[in-house]
């Protein structure tokens, strides 16, 4: 008998897809909206935060939140009961971003008879993914499509190391900005993802939770590349939002703003969703690194230069 699943994270959401199990989603949250084909699904989380404020504002928002000790996300537990989910899938890494596991185990206790099994993601490097996805697939009773799922990806990384090792002479200096107003630096896999993409990554580490960056840093640094990612916003959002760097003192002098090298992204589709996609995002930053070693098979819906 197949397992009913709640997932209450966009990328568990998308693998759980991706393995052909569909049909075993009974809900979701509400930023789950890929594929399509689960957006019917009852919708069991809301933001306590306005998502369409400008990024300063959701910055005040999440701050007098968290300083208040109020959480930033609802959980509908009278409906997530009426589901009876065997397994839900969550994550253990941001607070900030998803539904926390705090705020789930605070609906587990009150649980009428045996809670349902929580997986819980927590990937801080690129090589942590492959163990979450490992997870998920044994949670829905599918290791092997699981292992099967995982080679062709891997083989996708590794076709991009190669390329890379053989043809870069010179790497970049990358910032990936997840936060625009105020400033924050792309962590977690992501400074790993630009060096796996044939870059140098600055103002953050790999495996490490995204810092605030000031924008003095940024001038004294001087990347060569600036791809702006914030958490959330799709291609258009992230356009808008990037009117609050232009008129930064010193915009115009930045080497990558001189030589054109600013890019936006989807980062809610690609870069800040640990699933699938992620293969997608560390093509997707190759192809803006490195243009003439990698064709743009992303760029429109993935990335643009700005």
């Amino acid at each position: 008998m197949k397992p009913r699943i709640v997932s209450l994270l966009p990328g568990a959401t998308e693998l759980v897809c991706a393995l052909g199990a569909r049909g075993s989603l009974v809900g979701r949250s509400h930023e789950c909206d890929f594929p399509d084909t689960i957006r019917h699904l009852p919708a069991l989380t809301a933001p306590e935060v306005d998502p369409a404020a400008s990024s300063a504002a959701i910055d005040a928002q999440v701050r007098a939140a968290v300083a208040a000790g109020r959480p930033l996300f609802r959980i509908d537990a009278a409906a997530l009961r009426e589901l009876r989910p065997d397994v839900i899938l969550t994550q253990a890494q941001c607070a900030v971003c998803a539904v926390s596991r705090a705020e789930l185990d605070a609906v587990l206790a009150e649980w009428p008879g045996t809670p349902p099994q929580v997986v819980a993601l927590n990937p801080s490097r690129f090589a942590d993914l492959w163990k979450d996805f490992t997870a998920v697939a044994e949670a829905l009773r599918l290791p092997d499509l699981g292992r099967e799922w995982i080679v062709p990806h891997k083989e996708r990384v590794a076709e991009v190391i190669t390329r890379v090792a053989s043809g870069v002479t010179r790497r970049p200096k990358v910032l990936a900005l997840e936060w625009l107003d105020p400033l924050m630096s792309g962590g977690n896999w992501l400074p790993e993802m630009v060096e796996l993409a044939g870059g140098t990554s600055v103002l953050a580490q790999a495996g490490k939770h995204s810092p605030w960056i000031d924008w003095e840093s940024v001038r004294k640094e001087d990347p060569e590349v600036l791809v702006l990612l914030p958490c959330g916003f799709d291609l258009a959002r992230t356009r808008s939002e990037a009117a609050s760097l232009v008129g930064l003192p010193g915009w115009k002098t930045l080497r990558a703003v001189r030589n054109g090298r600013v890019f936006v992204t989807d980062g809610n589709a690609l870069f800040n969703r640990p699933g699938p996609r992620l293969v997608d995002s560390l093509e997707s930053m190759a192809e803006m690194l490195h243009p003439t070693l990698f064709p743009p098979r992303h760029r429109g819906p993935g990335w643009q230069p700005l």
